[in-house]
């Protein structure tokens, strides 16, 4: 199990760098990240659950998500422009 805010700050570096990903499942950052975390944890609701201003709320379950995922998937998810809110236990991005 890994630290979702641990995780998201240690890559912060690489936030929105699309380029450094190697194995693209989509020419798209947003797809990208969308098929990314579908194949992490399948589901078959919507994956965008809310929205505020110009960012977008992901209907990921995040605790279900730190016991699958690896530092590299938190990795490429921060590459794609996924962020982490510890205060609503939520990924987000920009849009």
């Amino acid at each position: 199990m890994i630290d979702l805010k641990e995780e998201f700050e240690k890559h912060n570096d690489e936030f929105l760098e699309f380029k450094n990903i190697d194995n693209k499942l989509h020419k798209r950052p947003d797809i990208c990240a969308f098929l990314f975390l579908d194949n992490l944890l399948p589901d078959e609701k919507d994956m965008i659950v809310g929205s505020n201003h110009d960012e977008i709320y992901l209907n990921t379950d995040c605790d279900k998500l730190s016991e699958v995922a690896t530092s590299d998937d938190i990795l490429y998810l921060t590459r794609c422009g996924v962020r982490y809110s510890k205060y609503q236990n939520i990924l987000s991005m920009f849009v």
